[in-house]
């Protein structure tokens, strides 16, 4: 056995305990020890030495703290992303609302206007841009640090000329209307059972929306509806558990409502489109 599969099968032993993806969290470390993507270390390993880093960065993630602060970067879509301390790592489930906004604009040119409400690194914003090259858009968002962040992925992806970002409270003092919403607000339950280090290390104002979890789209219902345009779309990202819950506070808007499942099959966002039922 070579010193990287060994390594390798090491550290995701060390790792079982606090992660559900022990080998690919090993992977990624390892791969970031060496300065190589993890596509090259899986397919033609370097014939080297094990980075004397690596234990040190297993010794961190067996603490708690996520792979994509360790890294610094994180995967989501079709992009990468630079990610830091003070600011929500994006995550594979958020990916549901990029995949259901290419269905609902697939046969057509893809929307002109996009509008990210909390943007946090400017996840849904800039896999947006990436994915309709025409496309524009606002990321909103209230932490500084989640703008810079954003501002410097749109920078490095390319996508700066087309993504403004500014300082704001969801939709306040929003007039323009747009042909895409894409948000993922806080609607954890305080009190609620986070995963390993997430409330640790990551931002609580990201995560957590008041007793039920709502509060934050309690406050995005009234005013989605008044930022579409007539054709346009908003994908809202919700708790597996909130389906019900969550649609009806934007039904009593008078808004049409669908549910979008995750890879797991599990309610994942709130599909609303830009006209008013009944």
């Amino acid at each position: 056995m070579s010193a990287i599969a060994r390594a390798l099968r090491e550290a995701a032993q060390a790792l079982e305990a606090i992660s559900d993806t022990p080998r690919l969290d090993a992977e990624l470390l390892l791969a970031h020890a060496l300065g190589i993507n993890r596509e090259t270390l899986l397919l033609d390993p370097p014939d080297i030495d094990v980075p004397r880093s690596f234990s040190a960065l297993v010794a961190r993630r067996a603490a708690g703290e996520p792979v994509a602060y360790i890294t610094g970067r994180r995967g989501f879509w079709t992009i990468e992303l630079e990610v830091a301390p003070g600011v929500l790592i994006p995550r594979p489930d958020s990916e549901t609302l990029i995949a259901a906004a290419v269905e609902h604009f697939d046969g057509t040119a893809g929307p002109e206007r996009i509008l990210d409400l909390g943007t946090g690194s400017g996840a849904l914003l800039l896999a947006a841009l990436d994915q309709w090259p025409d496309a524009s858009g606002i990321g909103i968002d209230r932490s500084q640090a989640a703008l810079d962040q954003a501002r410097g992925n749109a920078a490095q992806l390319g996508l700066a000329a087309r993504a403004d970002f500014s300082i704001g409270d969801w939709a306040r003092g929003i007039t323009e209307r747009f042909d895409l919403i894409l948000c993922n607000p806080p609607y954890v339950a305080t009190g609620a059972e986070l995963g390993p280090g997430v409330a640790a290390y990551e931002p609580a104002e990201a995560l957590l929306a008041g007793e039920d979890g709502l509060a934050d789209l309690a406050r995005l219902a009234p005013v989605v509806g008044g930022l579409l345009t007539p054709l346009g779309f908003a994908a809202i990202e919700i708790g597996f558990d909130q389906d019900k819950s969550a649609a009806s506070l934007f039904e009593k808007q008078g808004l049409s409502v669908a549910i979008a499942h995750d890879l797991g099959g599990r309610p994942r966002a709130l599909l609303i489109p830009g006209f008013i039922s009944g």
